[in-house]
């Protein structure tokens, strides 16, 4: 029987949008909450997305204590834009530099742990073209009214946009394809995530420093997958932030990103005993392009490394006095 757990602890953001209460809860837990942004040549969004963030949350009502820029290399006016609109911008690279870096979303989202000064930790992607409070105040709000849970997850509507189209829906390809019915078949209370990959969720340090981190596209998955063996199903909730806008990546990239987060997905399977591989998994990504009416191999190597949970990094222990 598939348990309906996450379904419970469904929510709107509309629930949260009292911002007074949210600030006043979060004064009487005593907590910090941190809001951090994972980029790479994003200068087209992240100007707006600090600004309109920080006048609402941090300046009118102090839900924020701070928001924070991890970079990955810009070679656009990302950082610049970022640090003159009122966040406080890292370079990846140079976070706990002995570890090595690594070019990825979930490297940012790793190292960002150990920047942060937060209780409560809210990532958000950086591209988002409808940017707007409640892909904060909803997340922050789920974990502030409710202290059982420990890790929020967005869903909304997404929809396809080109140059002369939009289908409002339509998103979310990688998901219903892959992630869904391997959920399915071997997490079924999994299957119940709206979005498993959304871009926007939030969480309790308590929890976050104890994860591992697949440096590329498989860290949202095995995040849910660990969460749900290691601390149960509910820990985890959902909340309805209505609609993302935003680029949509072409089919080709979409592969890729489904090789590495069937990767993370093989290798937590194997992990938790659900199947035992008897080879090692191909490092390359083969895609078939046609042009000069021919067929043409192509292979892409995707790295597959995970940083360990950071309370087995010592800066990070020393820091945070764990």
């Amino acid at each position: 029987m598939i348990s309906n757990k996450i379904l419970e602890n469904t929510y709107h953001h509309l629930q949260f949008s009292d911002f007074k209460r949210l600030v006043e809860l979060k004064q009487k837990q005593e907590l910090k909450i941190s809001m951090a942004l994972p980029t790479l040549n994003e200068e087209k969004t992240i100007a707006k997305e600090v600004l309109i963030i920080k006048n609402e949350l941090m300046d009118r009502f102090p839900l924020l204590d701070e928001i924070v820029v991890i970079d990955s290399g810009s070679e656009d006016n990302t950082r610049e834009l970022a640090a003159e609109y009122g966040a406080t911008v890292f370079s990846s690279e140079k976070i706990l530099p002995r570890y090595g870096f690594y070019k990825g979303k979930g490297e940012n989202l790793w190292k960002s742990l150990y920047v942060l000064k937060g209780d409560i930790i809210v990532w958000i992607d950086a591209d988002i073209d409808n940017i707007h409070p409640k892909f904060v105040y909803g997340l922050v709000g789920a974990l502030l009214m409710n202290p059982g849970l420990s890790y929020v997850k967005s869903f909304y509507e997404r929809p396809i946009t080109g140059k002369k189209s939009f289908q409002p829906s339509g998103g979310g390809r990688v998901t219903e394809i892959q992630t869904r019915p391997m959920f399915s078949a071997f997490y079924p209370e999994l299957a119940t995530v709206i979005q498993p990959l959304s871009g926007e969720y939030a969480g309790r340090r308590e929890i976050l420093e104890n994860l591992s981190f697949s440096v590329g596209y498989g860290v949202e998955t095995a995040h849910l997958i660990d969460i749900f063996e290691n601390y149960g199903i509910d820990k985890i909730g959902q909340v309805d932030l209505d609609m993302r806008i935003h680029r949509n990546q072409s089919i080709q990239a979409l592969s890729k990103m489904s090789f590495a987060l069937l990767k993370t997905a093989l290798r937590r399977l194997e992990k938790y005993g659900k199947l035992k591989l008897n080879k090692d998994m191909g490092k390359d990504h083969v895609s078939i392009e046609y042009r000069e009416k021919k067929h043409h191999i192509k292979k892409t190597e995707i790295e597959q490394v995970e940083r360990p949970p950071m309370v087995k990094i010592p800066e990070y222990c020393k820091k945070f006095n764990k």
